[in-house]
């Protein structure tokens, strides 16, 4: 299919696509670190948005601002940026969500001499009205500083057609997801990874027409795809590495659906057409599956999951945490109780960006869907 081709070429290489897109687009290219970057915001003001994943390069040179437990994100993007393999971007967008993250925009905003940095201070507590205005006001202030930190105005014309073109993106993702659901196997792990990261990091407009294209090549492909073995589900934060999709499919099982914050969560929920666009914005990403660094209730997230884990039909659940990732940890022992009182079997797996370990996982995978 040579829409999924152009989308894993992308996925293989986001900072060479970046690269070339500003030497094309002659624009700025936004960094973020997180789903609650608001992504439309960026994108009208005719910015590329760009996520940064981290790499799999040894970390040398940020091990001297950062702890090593932090988690192997947070030390890996600030080693590809002391390096210069992020040295495209024009700014990056700091949502506040764990502490890590937090401290690392400040640690950014001394020792990176490279573009604007901005910073994105949410709510913590999503479910009530009050944080609903703030959100909303925080987003105004958004638009505010990016316009004077990229010198070009953000209209409102510009914002509604970049919610149009991100409703449209997200619609056409949930469409394959949902195909994920009732034809497993019919597009394989990588695939959908490739998918998830390429939608983050490549031009939108781009990434739509290849995203329909595979669509529809999936549509026509879907009757004669026929699936026997176990269905598993993923939960957990960013997953970067298309290894580990392909070890858990090597053992006998297709991924039927995620929560990840690279995945499922990133493309959730429509924005609504309301007169105060910002406002509909901030709506949809305080309405959306929260992470962890994120309070709408007590047991929300379990809830959540236990909810999605039996639409999806999956026989387990595989949590994928990044190592001292606190946040998914200090969840983790009520999530697996909630499933386990559903009858929900699962495995928690620990990794790091910058180190090996696929047989290790290999071997747990297939021990898990034998037990299935």
């Amino acid at each position: 299919m040579k829409s999924l081709d152009r989308i894993k070429k992308v996925a293989a290489n986001p900072a060479a696509y970046a690269r070339q897109w500003k030497q094309d687009h002659n624009a700025p290219v936004v960094g973020s670190f997180c789903s609650y970057a608001p992504e439309e915001i960026i994108l009208a003001s005719g910015s590329l948005g760009f996520r940064i994943f981290g790499s799999d390069r040894t970390v040398s040179k940020a091990d001297g601002h950062l702890q090593s437990y932090c988690c192997s994100l947070v030390r890996n993007a600030l080693e590809s940026q002391l390096t210069g393999d992020l040295d495209f971007l024009d700014g990056v967008v700091f949502p506040h969500t764990c502490d890590s993250i937090q401290r690392l925009s400040d640690i950014w905003r001394i020792n990176v001499n490279i573009g604007f940095h901005a910073d994105l201070v949410l709510p913590v507590k999503l479910d009530t009205e009050s944080a609903r205005d703030y959100m909303a006001d925080v987003f105004v202030k958004v638009r505010r500083d990016l316009e004077k930190k990229l010198g070009k105005p953000i209209t409102d014309t510009d914002i509604q057609s970049a919610v149009d073109l991100c409703n449209r993106i997200r619609q056409t993702v949930r469409r394959i997801n949902e195909m994920r659901i009732s034809q497993p196997g019919l597009l394989s792990g990588k695939g959908t990874h490739a998918v998830a990261k390429a939608g983050m990091v490549m031009d939108r407009k781009e990434f739509f027409q290849s995203v329909q294209d595979l669509a529809t090549e999936l549509e026509e492909k879907g009757a004669a795809t026929r699936f026997s073995g176990k269905r598993v589900f993923l939960s957990g934060g960013l997953c970067s590495m298309p290894d580990v999709y392909a070890a858990i499919e090597e053992s006998g099982c297709a991924i039927v659906a995620d929560d990840l914050c690279t995945g499922s969560r990133f493309y959730e929920g429509d924005i609504t057409q309301q007169t105060d666009t910002l406002r509909a914005i901030s709506d949809r990403y305080a309405g959306r599956l929260i992470c962890p660094a994120k309070h709408s209730g007590i047991r929300s997230r379990g809830e959540e999951l236990v909810k999605r884990v039996k639409k999806s039909g999956a026989d387990g659940v595989i949590f994928l945490y990044l190592k001292f990732c606190d946040p998914h940890s200090f969840d983790y022992p009520y999530l697996k109780e909630m499933l386990g009182r559903e009858g929900v079997p699962c495995l928690l797996y620990e990794m790091e960006a910058q180190t090996g370990g696929e047989g290790q996982f290999r071997t747990r995978c297939e021990a898990f869907v034998e037990m299935l």
